[in-house]
């Protein structure tokens, strides 16, 4: 989910990534690693996008990755047989706090051949010059600040005022999910509205990918039967086998009190559920959400 966010953001604000990589907003376009036509490629983990003079190349890392050099190396070469004659520019950017040393890494070695990269540390780069780009504000939060909930407030107001409303419903959604990689779900849903993420290609995205998923399961257990009303009811069905087999049969008013719940609740509820031994539990979490 993180990669496809980071590259989402990285090819539809281009030029915000390349003001704040590379000192001026030039205009980027997308490279496809299909055109390196040598030995397979991690398309799923690269980021290509190209000017006239040069190449920026991109890694999202949550975790450490003892095969980045290699692969900065390695992706380094493929470009120079393809590209000869552009400047490259490679970036590892982390966005998760790490103690490990392999987040310090920015050098290949091997006997003869020594190659170099940059790796920025989000956690470790100050707020300011991120919130000078719309595209780069889902990557205010990971930044060096005492206060993420806070910052998330400022990030908030600042997609609050952008006018162009795609760009707003993207950003938000962007925002929402990178949060969760340092905040609890509950003070991103506080601070985030749901219905200025609705329109967003990122947020139908999930939508689509969840609501499959619920159909998945629900006909490996022979009960979904293909359920056409989307996320909320995917998840609802799930929550209510997931009480039956805790706690027992559930009356009708019950099952329609769990069915009304919205999909954050239900996510809520299918995490609590696990310490449930009885109707009474159930009763008790209703009271409190």
């Amino acid at each position: 989910m993180f990669d496809n966010v980071c590259k989402f953001l990285a090819e539809n604000f281009s030029r915000d990534f390349a003001g704040w990589l590379l000192g001026e907003p030039i205009g980027l376009t997308k490279l496809s690693p299909t055109e390196l036509l040598v030995q397979p490629i991690r398309a799923d983990a690269l980021i290509l996008m190209e000017s006239e003079s040069i190449i920026l190349h991109l890694e999202f890392q949550t975790q450490p990755d003892v095969e980045i050099p290699f692969r900065m190396a390695d992706y380094r070469l493929r470009m120079y047989r393809r590209y000869p004659q552009k400047q490259m520019r490679q970036v590892v950017i982390y966005l998760k706090p790490s103690a490990s040393p392999l987040v310090q890494q920015n050098v290949f070695v091997i006997p003869g051949t020594r190659h170099e990269f940059e790796v920025i540390r989000l956690w470790e780069q100050p707020m300011e010059p991120l919130l000078e780009f719309t595209g780069l504000l889902p990557f205010v939060v990971l930044s060096r600040t005492e206060d993420k909930a806070q910052t998330l407030n400022e990030v908030a107001q600042r997609i609050e005022n952008l006018t162009n409303k795609p760009e707003q419903s993207n950003v938000a959604a962007a925002t929402s999910i990178l949060a969760g990689l340092v905040l609890e779900k509950e003070v991103i849903r506080r601070v985030l509205r749901e219905e200025i993420m609705r329109e967003s290609v990122i947020y139908q995205d999930i939508v689509a990918e969840a609501t499959a998923k619920g159909r998945a399961e629900g006909r490996a257990e022979g009960k979904a039967e293909g359920r056409a009303e989307g996320i909320q009811q995917g998840e609802a069905s799930l929550v209510l086998r997931q009480l039956k087999r805790r706690i027992g049969e559930l009356d009708s008013q019950l099952e329609e009190r769990v069915g009304g719940l919205s999909v954050a609740q239900l996510e809520e509820l299918g995490e609590a559920l696990l310490d449930f031994s009885s109707r009474s539990d159930l009763l008790a979490w209703l009271e409190t959400h």
